[in-house]
Order: structure tokens, then sequence, then C-alpha cells
């Protein structure tokens, strides 16, 4: 039991590691969370500070989240608990202990950890994504078409109960994140993109 709680402490704190603010001062670019949308994760990092700083700050929110899940399941650790851990990494994260409990909205940590669990579903997630994003241009409106569909892929592809109650619970985190980009979407007024382009 006591490294299983380790595994969800350590998952915490490896998803607090802000890695858009960490590549943004390696790099001299500016603090994205004065600048932008004020956020911390790859869409804002990519906008302000261009492909290179952008690029590997998704690398690092991706890879924490694949790490945290991928060596407990490595490990043997029971099922639920490499859920748990899942969980745990994606809400360090969004509340990092660095950041006063503040962070990123939790897609590629998210991301990063499915993959960890279940590579076939995370890519599928990654391809919805990424899929929605160079069609409509819109990074929230991709992330929320992806883990809107999480749920239902997690109970058709797996009949899972616990990984379809972790999906319900990341899908839900997501949407709370998102919840000003949902309104934003909903008046016209969210800010496109083109990941290839800038």
């Amino acid at each position: 039991m006591e490294l299983y709680l380790l595994g969800v402490v350590s998952a915490y704190l490896l998803g607090s590691i802000p890695f858009g603010l960490v590549v943004s001062r390696i790099f001299g670019a500016d603090d994205p969370r004065t600048h932008g949308s004020h956020n911390i994760g790859f869409t804002n990092v990519l906008r302000i500070s261009g492909k290179k700083v952008g690029f590997l700050t998704l690398l690092g929110d991706l890879g924490k989240g694949t790490v945290a899940t991928a060596i407990p399941g490595f490990m043997g650790f029971p099922w639920p608990w490499i859920l748990v851990i899942g969980f745990s990494v994606l809400l360090g994260h969004v509340f990092s202990i660095f950041l006063r409990f503040h962070g990123g909205k939790g897609v590629a940590t998210a991301l990063g950890a499915i993959i960890g669990i279940d590579s076939f579903i995370g890519w599928i997630l990654v391809g919805v994504w990424l899929g929605a994003v160079l069609i409509f241009r819109y990074s929230s409106g991709g992330a929320l078409l992806a883990f809107g569909v999480f749920p239902f892929l997690a109970f058709f592809l797996t009949h899972d109960l616990y990984f379809c109650f972790f999906s319900f619970g990341v899908m839900i985190i997501i949407f709370l994140c998102h919840k000003e980009n949902i309104l934003r979407l909903m008046r016209g007024t969210e800010s496109k993109m083109r990941l290839f382009s800038i």
C-alpha cells in the first residue's frame, strides 16, 4: 500500500512540473503566465514563443503523463491504482504545487497518461485532437472533442468499469478547465491556430 501511495504522490509532483514555464525560461522566451491567454500549456506557449518552445512544452507535458502511468504498469501495480496515478498526474498539472495550485488545462498531460495506460486509445485521442485542430483550427475545440469521445471509446473498446470511471473523471476535469473556451466557442470569439505554420 505504501508503494502505491508513493506512486500517487510522485505522479502528482511530476505532473506539477510546469514545462511551459521551465522551457520558456531556458530559451529566454516570454513568461506564458503574463502573455496571451496566461496559460502555461502548449497552445499559449506556441503562440507567444514559437514552434521550438511550444513543441518542447508539448513533449514535456505529454511525456510526464506517459511516464507517470507507464512505469507503474511496468512494475505490475494493480489496475485501479494505475488509473488513480493517471488521475493524480493530471491533477498535478492543473493544480501545480509549484505554482500555488494553478497550472495548465491538462490536455497534453491527460493524453500522455492515457497513452501510458492504453496506447491504442491514447493515440486515437491524439489523432482526434490533431485532426480537429487541422480542420477547424481550434485547439480547445479539438481537445473538447477528443475528451468528449473518450468515455465512449473506453466503454466500447474495453468494457472496463474502472477505466470508464477514469475516462469520465478526466473528461470532467478537461471540460471544467476549458469552461471559458467553451463560452468563447459558443460566441465565435475563440482564437484560431495553425499548428504547422506558426
